[in-house]
């Protein structure tokens, strides 16, 4: 594995915190149910914990409590008991008057029962006379509840009547086989007043989001016929059984329908245009008038609720009918009617309560709606959501990265609780519900995250420190010491080995660049990678020289290919440099080259030094040879130079050209010299280069300058960067100036390390 994959793989806190954020953003966009549970319950907290509010005053609720159905009896009353009210309310100034009750069958009326079967035995005996037959009609008019009813909301004026949809559930879709197409048509024409009247469907709209109701149940048609409009009082509730969303719009066949909140605000606003909006992507809202109602895709409006029970008046049914409640607190007002007496189970869980009137939410909405108090949580919403899960997650990250445990935690606890107070003031102030789990879900991972990591992390130091001084030797020499202990002693032997000597070109012009902690950082990177790339095959590092890094290979551990592999150091040297050099440039930091020599010959190796510090380490003629070839890299211009003796090693699985015999300073011996290119096997291909460059060698030690030159020139047009055949152009040109005496054998003389 290269230094690149090593360093993206290498743990930091802030990958860690990374990569749970990325998980949580994953976890947000696929909506997983336990999380989006936990978020309703907080929005619940959030609800509760802001205490009550107080509703505008334009709404009352007409209880069917203990109260009224201990003193009228048993609920359902006779509809003459509900008429009486609705004179009673219409009388006191109700501007509204809504039912949260649905009149589906006749009244149980004995009296018009009897009277029916006396007229049919009249009827059938013969004996029915005109006058007869005028006084049962009458009888029977007086005693038709239902009649009674109706007229008295025909009279009224402006009573909205309440109706539900049925809807199929896939765990028992045979329950409402019973409901036959003609009743589905007849209740269909009687809830034809609670449709949206105008629909906006924008290009593409969908209304796939809505609920889908299979059959309405209506009001009988005397009474729905009464009525001028009417609304559906279908809850439904999260899947935890909470109502905390009201449906505004029902699609049923190929029309949709208002709810008893809407159609009660639209009569109380005097019925101005209403309309439902649809896009793409499902309901964007409903316009009552210049009323804006803003919902989900769904059509629901999130229930802004106000407080517990009893938070808007209630006004019992009985002390109504008997003139015990004045009829200025009806006056101008909406009045709901509906059950809160347990017994009749019209209760729904709210985040307030367990056991909350059903009337109680629909007078909720109708509020909402009014005042303008809506709960905001929109797409919009949901991209601050996903802003909120990276930021306060790389805060988390970047603080407690940075700390130890405790002030680590202090700044955990301090952030989570700022999250949290900024969360419920948005909440509390601007009635905005913003996702609190899984931006806390993402700074307590994170948090737990690096606090393991920074466990395992202390431990892993304090491991490095016991065993510390095992840095001062390679791990190799450690294993061959524990092997034979008597090799801690001063002293060395001579072997057979391949030293590489690698060197920074101009390193002194680019540390003026810098600053020393920039500097320190390059040269570290620098030495880590080469390093890797020495251990990789083996090798013993031997020391670092400033910049300048000295390898060995072939001991401590014998290695008869220790040639073979410092020839493929360097390559890999070369080739991880140049990966370096294109990291440097995009970040914006200077790039150097490298010049790298490598000799084989015999060498003494040991520990040398004193008997209270001392290196394993190599010296002699050869590693001095090995440290000048280095050196030469400048003079030609290339980057690995050989000796003749470490080409004789690996020239079956080397590319290498001759590159000059070199006497080097303090050496009378000349030495051939050359330029290692790459593995044999590797896919490029030198062979026309190096032979071309070869001839034109040959020549140049015959002296024939200009044919000399004609082959270098054309070696550089093979491959322009040689800079070695210019380096011979330039010495063809000064030769030929000055011709050399007859005792030039073609040696160059270095004059300099």
């Amino acid at each position: 594995m290269n230094r690149k994959w090593k360093t993206i793989l290498q743990i930091t806190p802030l990958k860690i915190a990374l990569l749970v954020i990325i998980a949580v953003l994953a976890l947000f966009i696929l909506d997983v149910r336990f999380f989006k549970m936990v978020e309703l319950k907080t929005l619940d907290l959030r609800m509760v914990s802001r205490g009550e509010m107080k509703p505008g005053g334009e709404i009352v609720i007409a209880a069917i409590d203990e109260k009224s159905i201990a003193e009228l009896g048993r609920w359902p009353w006779p509809r003459a008991e509900l008429a009486r009210l609705l004179d009673r309310l219409s009388a006191a100034g109700a501007k509204v008057i809504a039912f949260d009750v649905v009149f589906a069958e006749p009244d149980a009326n004995i009296e018009l029962t009897t009277l029916d079967s006396l007229t049919a035995e009249i009827k059938q005996s013969g004996i029915l006379q005109g006058a007869l037959n005028m006084l049962l009609n009458r009888r029977k008019a007086a005693a038709d509840m239902d009649a009674v009813l109706a007229e008295s909301i025909r009279k009224a004026g402006n009573v909205t009547l309440g109706h539900f949809f049925h809807f199929q559930r896939a765990a028992d879709p045979k329950e409402l086989d019973h409901i036959d197409p003609e009743t589905i048509i007849r209740n269909t024409h009687m809830i034809e007043n609670s449709r949206y009247p105008a629909i906006h469907a924008f290009p593409g709209a969908d209304d796939a989001f809505l609920p889908r109701a299979f059959a309405p149940q209506a009001n009988i048609p005397v009474i729905s016929g009464a009525a001028r409009n009417s609304g559906y009082f279908n809850t439904l509730p999260d899947s935890d059984g909470s109502n905390r969303w009201s449906p505004l719009v029902i699609a049923f066949g190929e029309n949709y329908y208002a709810s008893l909140a809407v159609s009660t605000v639209h009569a109380y606003l005097g019925f101005p245009p209403l309309s439902l909006s649809l896009e793409h992507y499902g309901a964007s809202g409903i316009r009552i008038g210049e009323n804006i109602i803003p919902t989900d895709e769904s059509g629901r409006l999130l229930i802004n609720y106000l407080g517990p029970s009893q938070t808007f008046p209630h006004y019992s049914i009985a002390d109504i009918l008997t003139d015990r409640v004045p009829p200025e607190k009806i006056k101008g007002k909406i009045v709901l009617i509906g059950a809160t007496a347990t017994g009749i189970y019209d209760l729904r869980v709210t985040p307030f309560s367990p056991s909350f009137p059903g009337v109680e939410i629909h007078a909720t909405v109708i509020e909402n709606i009014l005042n303008r108090t809506f709960l905001l949580h929109s797409s919009v919403m949901r991209f601050f959501d996903l802003c909120a899960i990276i930021f306060f997650g790389l805060t988390m990250g970047l603080v407690v990265g940075r700390l130890r445990p405790l002030p680590g935690l202090f700044a955990a606890l301090a952030l989570v609780a700022a999250f949290a107070g900024i969360y419920f003031l948005v909440f509390f102030k601007l009635n905005v519900w913003l996702n609190l789990v899984y931006p806390f879900t993402t700074m307590v991972t994170i948090y737990l995250s690096l606090t393991v990591f920074h466990y395992f992390r202390e431990e892993r130091e304090k491991k490095k420190i016991r065993g510390a001084f095992q840095y001062y030797l390679t791990a190799s020499v450690i294993n061959e010491m524990l092997k034979d202990p008597s090799k801690l002693k001063l002293g060395g032997q001579k072997k057979d080995l391949t030293v590489l000597f690698s060197d920074i070109r101009g390193f002194s012009a680019i540390a003026e660049t810098l600053t020393p902690e920039e500097l320190v950082a390059l040269l570290n990177e620098y030495l880590t990678a080469m390093t890797d790339r020495v251990f990789a095959h083996d090798g013993l590092l031997d020391k670092y020289i400033g910049d300048a890094i000295m390898a060995v290979f072939g001991a401590p551990i014998d290695q008869p290919d220790h040639a073979r592999r410092a020839c493929l150091t360097s390559l890999e040297m070369i080739r991880t440099l140049s990966e370096l050099q294109i990291k440097w440039r995009e970040e914006g930091r200077p790039v150097f080259d490298i010049g790298i020599g490598i000799n084989t010959g015999e060498m003494v190796v040991g520990n040398m030094g004193s008997k209270m510090r001392f290196d394993y380490t190599v010296m002699g003629d050869m590693v001095n040879l090995g440290s000048r070839l280095e050196g030469l890299n400048k003079e030609y211009g290339t980057h690995i130079i050989i000796s003749e003796y470490t080409y004789r090693e690996v020239k079956d699985i080397a590319c290498s050209r001759e590159l000059d015999r070199v006497r080097v300073k303090g050496k009378s011996k000349p030495v051939i010299i050359y330029e290692l290119l790459g593995e044999k096997e590797a896919r490029e291909d030198f062979s026309q280069w190096i032979e071309v460059f070869e001839q034109g060698l040959t020549l140049y030690r015959a002296g024939r300058w200009d044919q000399a030159t004609a082959l270098f020139d054309q070696a550089v047009k093979i491959r322009p960067d040689d800079h070695a055949s210019m380096v011979y152009i330039q010495r063809c040109r000064n030769l030929k100036a000055a011709p050399p005496g007859e005792s030039w054998d073609g040696v160059y003389n270095m004059t300099r390390k």
